[in-house]
């Protein structure tokens, strides 16, 4: 599809559905404007972006080559990380731009004085995100987890997952013990038996779940909303700030491509992750259709404070912070 269709069709989507469109989106519309296309941004010069293999919109915007049509005379690099903490790492250091992550590690990196502002974000995915226990373990509720090694990424949406799993099955978190390993190192791990559970995200949930035969303990669903943030790095908003804009208007364009195309994303992803085609189908699948980025509203705002409150309580944090601090408001 051509970026000219991209941007039309996307813009009759924003004026035949509008009636019954989320807040959400209502603001992105009026975030963006109305024009049926869009001109192309001429100002930025450099742009380094920090994705996932869950990104599934940056990946078609990769592949597309959408951010390079929309920043003409910006230099666009793609770079690839295992989790959402290394992104915010590398952002606050000062090696990317933009990246997406889940919805801790931002919490995390505020949490650490690292500067950071939240761009957008994407549909709770309840779902997409789950604690793993092997085809023979026996266990059936979340309270046997009390005294079982569960292994997760430190300062990812699974370290939220757990302490929500934890809290639920009236467990305290001293009760568990967290092996704190990065996703393909907990595979192995969970492969050899030696944690008891794993919390993860797609694809990875989807590749256990398929190649392990792994069973699902519990979802997201009722623990947490397992947003995606887009996230940006002050120094490049000060630089550019109508970037964003143009950002979110490239993220949606992809989106927009996905939901009518779930077949050729499904092979892409599975071409450009390394996934085989069936378990990039189950992760597509569980994928809420739409999952535009727009702006933060108050609701996951709340949800994402009750997060970090949630870790201060606990003090997984070093201090209590202010989330609405963190959220970029455009000028």
């Amino acid at each position: 599809m051509s970026q000219h269709h991209l941007k039309h069709t996307t813009s009759t989507w924003f004026r035949t559905q509008g009636h019954g469109m989320p807040l959400a989106m209502v603001a992105l519309c009026a975030m963006l404007g109305t024009n049926a296309v869009w001109a192309v941004d001429p100002n930025v010069k450099q742009l380094r972006i920090g994705f996932q293999k869950s990104s599934i919109n940056f990946a078609i915007a990769k592949q597309q080559k959408l951010f390079e049509k929309e920043f003409p005379n910006a230099k666009i690099t793609w770079n690839e990380f295992p989790a959402g903490p290394q992104i915010l790492e590398a952002l606050a250091v000062g090696s990317l731009d933009i990246g997406v992550t889940g919805d801790t590690p931002p919490v995390y990196a505020q949490a650490a004085n690292k500067p950071l502002y939240y761009i957008a974000y994407e549909s709770a995915k309840p779902l997409a995100s789950a604690i793993l226990i092997p085809k023979i373990s026996k266990l059936t509720n979340l309270s046997q987890l009390k005294g079982k090694r569960i292994a997760l990424q430190r300062g990812s949406s699974a370290h939220y997952l757990v302490v929500q799993a934890v809290r639920k099955a009236g467990l305290k978190w001293t009760d568990i013990t967290p092996i704190w390993l990065a996703p393909a190192e907990a595979r192995a791990a969970f492969q050899k038996g030696a944690v008891d559970a794993w919390a993860i995200w797609d694809p990875y949930y989807a590749s256990a779940q398929i190649e392990d035969q792994a069973k699902v303990l519990t979802t997201g669903k009722g623990l947490s909303p397992n947003y995606t943030f887009y996230l940006a790095s002050p120094n490049f908003l000060k630089q550019n700030p109508q970037a964003v804009k143009s950002i979110i208007q490239q993220i949606n364009l992809a989106d927009k491509w996905v939901q009518s195309h779930k077949t050729e994303t499904t092979s892409l992803i599975a071409q450009g992750t390394g996934l085989k085609t069936n378990v990039s189908k189950v992760f597509i699948d569980r994928r809420p259709s739409p999952s535009y980025a727009a702006p933060l509203t108050a609701k996951v705002i709340a949800d994402q404070q009750q997060l970090a409150n949630r870790f201060s309580e606990l003090q997984i944090i070093p201090r209590p912070i202010n989330i609405q601090q963190a959220v970029w408001q455009s000028k």
